[in-house]
């Protein structure tokens, strides 16, 4: 086996690909056709109803306004639209151990595949902690960045949000968790924390649920997250 052959086993990147003169081959052309139709599908599509009700999840807004909008301005999916503060209000649990949301993000093929496998397995590995879940909630249009917004209104003492990863042309359907305590308005980056790229051919979903209930007790453990938190 040659050196290149070696690597196209090893990785799902586009390497050494086939030409005939100055362009690629057939079958490489329709592969290429196909991840990107499938990766405009997972930014453009819906998270559906039928998911979402069998989850028993209801919906907040952000003031993405459209998906072109959210696209163009990504601040307005830090910001809770007004109706979706008030519903925030009105149906979750004020300063639970742990508030988790699921936001489509980017691809919500991502919600769609694998939501069904981590967010049980995400209950279950808090409750090896003895931790408890507030009221979780899908969150629409939304960006990393509202975790801070909904902190203000629940006050958590830790935040797990599960939202769709800017798809590529090797998965559409990757999900990321974003961890961080106690979030607020200012809250700096460098206090987030992430697993990313969770999916069946990436992190698998149920391993990664598994190690997000982990880190979350750590992180209530030392009362930080991101660059101070020891793991």
């Amino acid at each position: 086996m040659n050196e290149l052959d070696f690597l196209k086993q090893h990785t799902p990147a586009r390497i050494g690909v086939g030409r005939t003169g100055t362009r690629p081959l057939t079958k490489d052309s329709l592969s290429f056709r196909i991840d990107h139709a499938a990766a405009v599908d997972a930014v453009y599509g819906e998270v559906s109803q039928d998911l979402l009700d069998q989850m028993g999840l209801f919906t907040v807004e952000t003031r993405y306004g459209s998906k072109e909008r959210y696209l163009k301005r990504p601040d307005q999916g830090r910001l809770l639209s007004e109706e979706g503060e008030k519903l925030i209000i009105e149906k979750c649990i004020l300063r639970p151990q742990v508030q988790i949301v699921i936001s489509d993000g980017l691809s919500a093929s991502a919600i769609q595949k694998n939501i069904l496998d981590v967010y049980p397995t995400l209950l279950d590995s808090l409750s090896v902690y003895n931790l408890s879940a507030g009221t979780a909630f899908f969150l629409k249009g939304g960006r990393v960045g509202c975790m801070d917004a909904i902190g203000e209104l629940l006050q958590p003492e830790a935040f797990v949000l599960l939202i769709g990863e800017r798809p590529g042309l090797v998965s559409a359907e990757s999900l990321s968790a974003y961890m961080c305590y106690r979030p607020q308005k200012g809250t700096k980056e460098s206090d987030r924390m992430v697993i990313s790229n969770i999916h069946q051919r990436g992190t698998p979903p149920v391993e990664a649920a598994a190690h997000i209930g982990t880190m979350i007790h750590k992180m209530l453990e030392q009362k930080t997250s991101g660059v101070g938190l020891d793991i």
